[in-house]
């Protein structure tokens, strides 16, 4: 069993473009696709994931359409758009970059300073 990690803050519009990205998801999909993609270790509050929704609507990152879901009911389904692609690119690597520099400043020994 995974323990879950507190989100960093910047962090869950990044999530939330990355799971657009893999496949169309309707908001309590995108919720539990962060979930899943984290290795379980990541819950996103649902009083936090629509507000963030909306934000990266309005900002052309992701695009929304109403559709059906499984269980039959109206749902709004969120895609990413071209510039939210760009947007997670630089993201990513950026994370990346800090992510290698933090590992790198953890692993540092005594006689390496």
């Amino acid at each position: 069993m995974s323990q879950s990690a507190d989100l960093l803050p910047g962090t869950l519009d990044m999530l939330i473009s990355k799971a657009v990205s893999l496949k169309p998801l309707h908001g309590y999909g995108v919720l539990l696709r962060i979930g899943q993609i984290s290795g379980h270790a990541l819950q996103i509050p649902q009083g936090s994931l629509y507000p963030a929704l909306y934000r990266l609507e309005h900002q052309g990152l992701i695009a929304a359409e109403w559709g059906e879901s499984d269980n039959k009911r109206r749902a709004k389904y969120y895609t990413i758009t071209s510039a939210g692609r760009q947007r997670l690119k630089e993201e990513t690597a950026s994370w990346q970059r800090l992510v290698t520099a933090i590992a790198s400043a953890l692993a540092t020994t005594p006689d390496e300073v």
